[in-house]
């Protein structure tokens, strides 16, 4: 499985921010939306990543008074990204690796969507849920109703 089919299947909505918007107007979107990780865009083009793991640094850091503090200074720049024929194999070992829990996808510099742990994990399940029912009717259907030996 490649991650164009993840994206596929989840849909391509992406939810931004921009770089002068004060942090808790995003938090506050983060939250409408159910969302762990924002687009963080500038000048029609992805500049950074917002995820709650930036939010709580920035939060603890400033002992919670966020007011005056704006995406830009928190956002990660140049976030790790993947491509679509990426396979979700190298995809998993890729986020382990970095500690991410969301990666843009991007083709040809255009950003195509974002990918988090949970959309893996729920294609990967979804993957071998339907190989298990494939091979079990593979198995039911065997010719002479006797399941192959061997």
């Amino acid at each position: 499985m490649q991650v164009r089919e993840i994206l596929r299947v989840k849909g391509s909505t992406l939810f931004t921010a921009m770089p002068g918007q004060p942090l808790a107007d995003a938090i506050a979107a983060m939250a409408e939306h159910d969302v762990g990780s924002l687009v963080v865009m500038g000048g029609g083009k992805m500049v950074g990543m917002l995820t709650f793991r930036e939010v709580i640094k920035a939060t603890n850091a400033r002992k919670g008074k966020i007011d005056s503090v704006t995406v830009e200074e928190v956002m990660v720049r140049d976030p790790v990204t993947v491509e679509p024929a990426m396979l979700v194999d190298d995809l998993r070992r890729l986020m382990i690796e970095k500690h991410s829990r969301y990666l843009p996808v991007m083709e040809g510099g255009v950003l195509q969507g974002v990918i988090s742990f949970l959309d893996v994990a729920k294609a990967v399940l979804e993957e071998q849920s339907f190989e298990n029912k494939m091979l079990k009717n593979y198995i039911r259907n065997w010719p002479d109703g006797e399941p192959a030996k061997g």
